[in-house]
Parts: structure tokens; C-alpha cells; sequence
């Protein structure tokens, strides 16, 4: 009997001690561990343009339905350098864009011409984003135009009517 007793205060102490080991461990490992910091380092931001834009927003006014309205947003390099737009992409699929696709000078003009596909009758506001290379850094620049589609086909609604109660 005093055999078991013995033999089950020993395991008790075996695992006890075990146990503490392996706390220690764990504890020892913690601490060694640097510490990790979390320096996220924000992608730079793009540059204004510094290019003189001649209209930044046009408005088409009531232009009809199923007609595509075009506006040429042009621009005039007045930087000492060559600028190249490197890339033109408008908000969404209802616009299409074309630009100058060739270096431009000091002095010289380049434009961005912006198509909208009046398909529904609705006001609308849009946008086209425009990245040049100016001074070898990515420069944007956010040129916008609004206006009202209107369906030509539609009877006027000018007409007086009269509800009798």
C-alpha cells in the first residue's frame, strides 16, 4: 500500500515538474521572440498634374437619347519637360476615351477626348482620370462632365390636365 502511495505522490511530481518545464519553455521562447512592429509604409499617393488644362468640367446640357456626346478636353504643357499621358480611364463602361498618344513638348497641346453613350434618359455626371509621367513620377489629374439625356421621341408633357372630383 504505502508502495502505490509512493508511487502515485512520484507521478504526481513527475507531471507536476513536467508541466513546469514546459510552461518555462514557452515563457523562455516568449521572451526571446522580438517583438514585431507593424510599420505599414502607405503606397505614395500620385501627384497632381501640374499641366494647365483648358475646362476641367464640361456640362452638355440636354443632348438625345441614343446619340453619343463627345467633349475634347484639351490641355497645354507648361512644364520644361516632355510629358506623356500614360494612361486614361473613364469611371465607368458608359464613357470611352481617346487622347494624344505621342510625347508632348514644352509648349506644345495634347488632348483627352471623352465619349458618353446617352443610352438611358436620365442626368448624369462622369468622370475620366488622366495619368502623365511629368518629371518621371505619375501624376493624376480627374476631368469630369455632366449634362441631362432626353428622349426626343417622348410626347411633351406641356398639356394641362384637369381631374374633376
Amino acid at each position: 500500500m504505502k508502495s502505490i502511495k509512493l508511487s502515485i505522490v512520484a507521478l504526481f511530481l513527475a507531471s507536476a515538474s513536467f508541466a513546469q518545464v514546459k510552461d518555462a519553455k514557452i515563457e523562455t521562447a516568449k521572451a526571446t521572440q522580438a517583438p514585431v512592429a507593424a510599420t505599414v509604409t502607405p503606397a505614395a499617393a500620385p501627384k497632381q498634374s501640374a499641366i494647365k488644362w483648358d475646362k476641367e468640367i464640361h456640362d452638355f446640357g440636354d443632348i438625345p437619347k441614343g446619340v453619343p456626346a463627345t467633349y475634347e478636353f484639351t490641355f497645354t504643357n507648361n512644364t520644361k519637360e516632355t510629358i506623356l499621358i500614360t494612361n486614361v480611364k473613364p469611371a465607368c463602361g458608359c464613357t470611352a476615351a481617346n487622347y494624344t498618344k505621342t510625347p508632348i513638348k514644352p509648349g506644345e497641346k495634347g488632348m483627352v477626348a471623352a465619349t458618353f453613350n446617352a443610352a438611358s434618359v436620365a442626368p448624369f455626371q462622369k468622370s475620366v482620370t488622366v495619368m502623365t509621367n511629368e518629371g518621371g513620377v505619375e501624376n493624376v489629374k480627374t476631368l469630369s462632365f455632366k449634362g441631362k439625356v432626353i428622349d426626343t421621341a417622348a410626347p411633351a408633357t406641356d398639356k394641362k390636365v384637369e381631374i374633376k372630383s
